[in-house]
C-alpha cells in the first residue's frame, strides 16, 4: 500500500526496506517466522468456519496453514510481492495489500485476527493492536507475535558479527520513536495489549531451535532483508566481507555435527479477547 497520513518515518523506512524483497525473505527468515504459526492459531481459536484475518501475512505461511484448519481466511501485506507469494500459496484464501494502522474492513469483521512478528515492523503498536480490536467481533480472539528481549542467542548471531567486523549502524536507518515503544518481555505485551482494551490478556515466552544452514542464513541480509540487510546494502564491500567473515567464524557455536545451524530463538506470544 502507499505511504498514507498515519505512516511514522519507522514505517516510511520499512516500506522502503522490503521493497521488493519477498522472495528473498521466503527463501530465508520465512522459515523461521513460520515457528510460531500453529500456536498463534491455537491460542486465537482457529478452527473450521473461522473468520480468520493475517494481517503482515508475509509469503503466506498463517494464511495456508489456517485454511488448513478450515477457516475462512483472508490475508493483507502492506508489500506487492508479499501479498503474490501469498496468493500463489493460499489459493483459498483472499490476499489484498493492506497496511496498520488502518485497514479496510468494518468494526467486527472477523472472529480472529493474528499478527506473526507484524508489531516489531509498524511506527505505532498501540494503534495497530487498537485496529485488530477493531476489525474483531465482541468475543473474537487478537493474538500476535514479537520477538522478545533479550532474545536467544541465535537471534544475536548477525548482530555480533557486525559488530566484530567494527561496522557501526547507519544513522539514517530509524528507530521506534521512544513514545511508542514497549518492553519485548510477557509483562509488555501483555500491557501493550491492555491498553488495546483486549479482555483476558495473557503472554508466554516461547523458544526454539531454528534449524538451517549458512548459506540460507546469510542469503537474506546478503539481499537486503532485515536490518542487518539494511547495514549491508549500505557498507563497501571491504565492511560486507569482514562482517561475512566475522560470520563465519561465530556459526561455529552454533554448528550441529551434519554442518547445520541450531539457532536458538525466544519470542513472545500473546493474544486477549475483543
Amino acid at each position: 500500500m502507499n505511504a498514507t497520513a498515519f505512516d511514522t518515518p519507522f514505517d516510511e523506512a520499512e516500506r522502503r526496506a522490503w521493497a521488493g524483497r519477498a522472495a528473498a525473505y521466503a527463501g530465508s527468515f520465512a522459515r523461521l517466522c513460520a515457528h510460531t504459526v500453529p500456536w498463534l492459531l491455537d491460542v486465537a481459536e482457529v478452527r473450521e468456519g473461522t473468520r480468520l484475518l493475517d494481517v503482515g501475512t508475509g509469503p503466506g505461511g498463517v494464511a495456508v496453514a489456517a485454511c488448513g484448519r478450515g477457516a475462512r481466511v483472508t490475508a493483507v501485506d502492506a508489500e506487492p510481492g508479499m501479498a503474490e507469494l501469498a496468493a500463489r500459496a493460499a489459493p483459498a484464501a483472499a490476499v489484498l495489500r493492506a497496511a496498520l494502522p488502518r485497514l479496510p474492513f468494518a468494526d467486527g469483521a472477523f472472529d480472529a485476527v493474528v499478527g506473526n512478528f507484524v508489531l516489531n515492523h509498524v511506527g505505532r503498536p498501540r494503534a495497530a493492536l487498537g485496529e485488530l480490536r477493531r476489525v474483531t467481533r465482541p468475543g473474537g480472539r487478537v493474538a500476535v507475535t514479537v520477538w522478545a528481549s533479550p532474545g536467544g542467542a541465535g537471534q544475536a548471531l548477525l548482530g555480533r558479527a557486525v559488530a566484530a567486523a567494527g561496522v557501526a549502524r547507519p544513522a539514517h536507518l530509524p528507530t521506534l520513536a521512544p513514545e511508542e515503544d514497549f518492553p519485548r518481555t510477557p509483562q509488555g505485551l501483555t500491557g501493550l495489549l491492555n491498553e488495546a482494551r483486549l479482555t483476558g490478556a495473557a503472554c508466554e515466552l516461547v523458544g526454539w531451535d531454528h534449524r538451517t544452514t549458512r548459506e540460507e542464513w546469510w542469503s537474506g541480509p546478503a539481499a537486503g532483508v532485515a536490518t542487518v540487510g539494511q547495514i549491508l546494502a549500505g557498507a563497501p564491500a571491504a565492511a560486507v566481507a569482514r562482517i561475512r567473515a566475522a560470520f563465519e567464524a561465530l556459526s561455529e557455536e552454533f554448528t550441529a555435527r551434519d554442518g547445520t545451524l541450531a539457532l536458538p530463538h525466544v519470542a513472545l506470544l500473546a493474544w486477549g479477547t475483543a
